[in-house]
Parts: C-alpha cells; structure tokens; sequence
C-alpha cells in the first residue's frame, strides 16, 4: 500500500510540475535566462568599435597582418591595378591572363557587354556617347560625361581606364567595390568594341 501511495504521489508531483512548465510558455520574465554553461553563455567579448584598453591603439578591431591575402583578392598586380611592373605606368592592353581565364576574347567581350549595361548605360549611354538617362533627367550641375569615342579616351591605355573604373573620376564613383576585377577589364573589353563600332560615325580613324 505504501508503495502504491509513493507512485501516486510521485505521478501527481510530475503532473502538476508538467502543467506548471506549460503555464509558463509564451511568457516575458525580467529574470536572467537559463543557461547551464555559463562560461559558454557569459563570454568576455568586445562590442565593435569599442575601446579596447588591452591594445596599445586602444581599438577593439585589430587590423589585418601584414601581407595577408583574402582569399578572392586578386595578387597580380599588374591585373588589379592596371599598372606596369614597375609601377611606373599603366599597361597598354588588357593582360593575357585576363582573356585566358574568361575563355577567350569573344567571352570576355560579351562578359562586358552584360557588364557594361548593368553599371556604365545609365550615365555613358549604349553608345558610349554620355548621353544616358541620368544625364538626361538629372541635374547635376551641368556635368556631362565624355564621350567614349573622343581622340583622348581612344588613345588612352587600357590600365588607365582600368583605374578609372576602379577608383572613379571627378563626378564618376568608383566601382571597385562592386565590380569584380575581371569584370572591370571585361567592361573594358566592350568599351573598346564600342569605338571600333562608332569609327565611321564619328570620323575618327583607327
């Protein structure tokens, strides 16, 4: 009998201890949550942007190891500046190794193609005449694009106009940030095309 009364209180115990987690559902508590690790829950951290008095710099964001390389960082120099060897100059001509990853010239101009009509058509137009319709319908301030089809820009080196792309010019932002580094010279790829397309309409010669 004894034995039976402990079960029945036992289940008892369980039930209303099941009914009572259940009631509390759903509800806010101004009481700290439950953690049972609280080495895992309660980490000593730095917020971002904080002040650090552990570092020399007082900043809680540290800076990059020198020489540390992201794993899409581009490390040919000569491919994601635009510039010679020596840096002294700008490269003529989109480097080889550019065309060869994108499988060919002919991809790489349809690359910028795509490319050029996503970023540069709503200032510099299809044509590359800077005539776009953000020139059309904006004020600012009387500023026009050049076109692409001026002596100047036809003579100008590839890698220059890989800079500019990248680091902007005068009214124009840069596009590093959102252009991938082949895009970029792929963009050029198609700015080149579009001269060779224009030469009879302007009067320029090759």
């Amino acid at each position: 009998m004894n034995s039976l009364l402990k079960i029945s209180l036992l289940a008892c115990a369980l039930a209303v201890g099941a009914v009572g987690v259940a009631g509390c559902r759903g509800q806010t508590s101004e009481e700290a949550p439950v953690a049972i690790l609280r080495n895992m829950f309660r980490q000593p951290r730095y917020i971002p942007q904080a002040e650090s008095f552990f570092f020399s710099d007082h900043r809680t964001m540290r800076p990059l190891v020198a020489g540390t390389v992201a794993r899409e960082m581009e490390i040919n120099p000569v491919v994601a500046e635009g510039r010679t060897v020596d840096g002294k100059g700008f490269v003529d001509t989109i480097p080889p190794i550019v065309i060869q990853r994108m499988g060919g010239m002919d991809k790489l101009v349809e690359r910028g193609q795509a490319r050029y009509g996503i970023y540069c058509v709503p200032c510099h137009d299809g044509l590359g005449t800077g005539r776009g319709m953000v020139i059309q319908r904006a004020n600012i301030g009387g500023f026009k694009p050049p076109t692409f089809h001026d002596d100047r820009l036809r003579g100008m080196p590839d890698g220059q106009v890989f800079q500019v792309v990248s680091y902007g010019f005068n009214n124009m932002p840069a596009y590093g940030p959102q252009i991938p580094v082949d895009d970029r010279w792929a963009i050029i790829s198609y700015v080149r095309a579009l001269q060779l397309s224009q030469m009879n309409n302007t009067g320029a010669t090759p």
